[in-house]
């Protein structure tokens, strides 16, 4: 088999598979995610259900299709900083860049997409599983820069996580606008004002400390993965309408505010750990 053949069925995979994901996502937005069955999605995307799991095994990847970069992110954001910078400095430095940009992966989704993920409690599970696992990938890769220390390392991977947590769900509440964030776990604007304050406490603390804070924070979102790497879900919320009547720049401004004092109260603990 010719270079050109392979090259043209990976290209139709690929096309196949966003196919897929595009109907499920505009299903998802108009019925819901529990609303919506495999069977919907491969008729509407005319393919055999069989197609759908093979490409998507889990329902639950559909709306949250690219789980595995947002898994790796934090690590990676880590892995790739330049000499002289922590790790808590190139988590600041990336989040700042991300609400530059609007990037869906930090909960610049529009209010369809967040709704339907906060409607769904599945996909708020989901998104719990997903954090952690971004802070487990963390973890990891600090373990392996600090072998000598793993204990701070994995408590200084929770006290990252636990802030980029935090700013998600901030991020969302602002984004869905007043009421209950069930992804957020009931949490309005300005929850993180109250939790900030928490954090100055814990980021003073002993590593286990730290760890425990981190822990405690689980909760303090459903997990920054709503937009979970969807630049294309971005670009498709206007179309849907979700992003309209929404400030995003006033969202992002107060957003660069929050977490310039979340990442400030951190330095003083943490923003000596990790530096390349």
């Amino acid at each position: 088999m010719s270079t050109d053949t392979l090259g043209l069925r990976e290209q139709k995979k690929r096309e196949t598979r966003q196919a897929i994901s595009d109907h499920a996502t505009q299903l998802f937005l108009e019925r819901g995610f529990d609303g919506t069955t495999i069977a919907d999605i491969a008729a509407a995307a005319r393919v055999a259900k069989m197609t759908v799991t093979n490409y998507f095994p889990r329902k639950e990847d559909l709306a949250l299709d690219h789980h595995e970069e947002f898994a790796a992110g934090l690590a990676e954001t880590v892995a790739h900083r330049p000499a002289g910078e922590s790790a808590l400095g190139a988590v600041r430095r990336a989040y700042l860049a991300a609400l530059e940009r609007r990037d869906p992966v930090i909960g610049f989704t529009g209010r369809d997409f967040a709704r339907m993920i906060a409607d769904s409690p599945t996909l708020v599970a989901r998104l719990r599983d997903l954090h952690d696992q971004r802070e487990e990938a963390l973890a990891r890769r600090l373990v392996q820069e600090e072998p000598g220390d793993p204990v701070t390392a994995r408590a200084v991977a929770a006290q990252i996580a636990a802030a980029d947590r935090l700013l998600f769900r901030e991020l969302q509440a602002r984004v869905l606008g007043p009421g209950p964030d069930k992804a957020g776990e009931g949490s309005g604007v300005g929850q993180a004002d109250e939790e900030v304050s928490g954090m100055d406490d814990a980021a003073a603390g002993t590593g286990t400390d730290k760890a425990d804070a981190g822990a405690r924070m689980d909760g303090a979102g459903a997990g920054a993965g709503a937009g979970a790497g969807r630049d294309k879900a971005g670009a498709r919320m206007d179309k849907a309408g979700g992003s309209v009547g929404l400030d995003e720049d006033g969202i992002a401004a107060a957003l660069g505010e929050i977490a310039r004092r979340v990442f400030d109260l951190l330095e003083p603990a943490i923003g000596g750990f990790a530096v390349r």
